[in-house]
């Protein structure tokens, strides 16, 4: 819908937690990084999903290419820099 104005969330709609996005890089990366735990702030989100409802609606819109396809290709990108 062209005349469509407003924020919508755009990204992967399956649930990843901070940890297992961290993990994911260091091993696609090849890192020696260690992953250091601290304590989160009060108003920090439990749940990290993004609803996608009004982009597929509204824009017709969804995510094509899986995450750690999008990781990977982001990485060498990167990389070429």
């Amino acid at each position: 819908d062209p005349s469509f104005i407003g924020p919508v969330n755009l990204g992967n709609p399956v649930e990843s937690s901070i940890l297992e996005l961290a993990e994911l890089i260091i091993k696609l990366t090849g890192s020696t990084s260690k992953i250091v735990m601290e304590s989160l702030p009060e108003d920090d989100p439990v749940r990290r999903c993004p609803d996608i409802t009004l982009a597929k609606k509204a824009l017709n819109w969804e995510p094509l290419v899986p995450l750690e396809d999008g990781l990977m290709q982001t990485i060498q990108f990167f990389r070429k820099l």
